[in-house]
């Protein structure tokens, strides 16, 4: 196996320790919330979207996080300005591509963040990034109501094209790149009833690859803690408000002990 175990619970703890700052270019329905789950894990966001001082900003982050979600020609200005400087210092590069198959300009405008910046890890739904591969994929708002026929043919052929690591968020989480390739089983359904839980965990997972210098190894690590957090959360949620709460809470207190006892990564 290309990871041990020990090894994904030291980034949870290295995060905590060298507290990375996140710039995060995300959409603003969720940016409040993204926010949050930066600081509940001990990093440091950022969140600036002005094209005036973006790269300023990118510069002094340990990694970047570029959110489609709300976009406009000017957001679009901003993430490409400041995914060439994360590219010029060498620091990580993620992209949610939220509701790609929406319309014609996030379709086009993710077709130039993906040709004109070296991304590091790529994070969507199954419909996303089977939209994204050219494999088909359906949505309904923002959610995935179909993903391509194979699934995995198709985050490989994406991971290949960009190289990047291509997470594929659902009941199971399926990690890849290259040859390498994961399931993650951690999660738990609530999680499905709160908005913004895909930005939340590119967010997360981008803190990871802030301090981790394999990305694949930095986002199971991100991918499953974040699962784990919602099973934990989940156990005293009576519906989404509360479990929203507890989430964070677990996100905060979540020990590297109940990650080796709870996370559930299969090669």
């Amino acid at each position: 196996m290309f990871f041990e175990i020990e090894r994904l619970l030291q980034v949870l703890s290295t995060v905590r320790e060298k507290k990375p700052v996140i710039h995060a270019i995300t959409n603003w329905v969720t940016a409040n919330d993204v926010a949050n789950v930066i600081q509940a894990i001990g990093a440091r966001p950022i969140m600036a979207i002005s094209p005036e001082e973006v790269e300023e900003i990118t510069s002094r982050a340990d990694a970047l996080v570029l959110n489609l979600g709300t976009p406009s020609p000017v957001r679009i200005k901003a993430m490409l300005l400041s995914g060439r400087q994360a590219n010029r210092d060498g620091h990580p590069v993620l992209f949610d591509p939220v509701g790609v198959g929406a319309s014609k300009f996030r379709i086009d405008s993710s077709r130039r963040i993906l040709s004109e910046l070296r991304i590091t890890v790529i994070r969507g739904n199954r419909s996303e990034i089977g939209t994204l591969a050219g494999k088909g994929g359906r949505l309904a708002g923002v959610d995935s109501v179909a993903g391509p026929e194979d699934l995995d043919q198709a985050a490989e052929h994406l991971s290949e094209k960009i190289g990047a690591v291509v997470v594929a968020s659902g009941p199971q989480d399926l990690i890849v790149s290259s040859a390498r390739k994961v399931m993650v089983e951690n999660g738990h359904p609530m999680m499905r009833q709160v908005t913004g839980m895909g930005c939340m965990l590119t967010a997360v997972t981008g803190a990871f690859n802030a301090v981790e210098s394999d990305p694949m190894v930095a986002t199971i690590s991100a991918v499953a803690f974040f699962g784990l957090a919602g099973e934990q959360a989940a156990l005293c949620a009576k519906g989404p408000g509360t479990f929203k709460s507890a989430f964070l809470d677990a996100l905060f207190s979540l020990t590297a002990d109940q990650m080796r006892k709870g996370i559930k990564v299969k090669a």
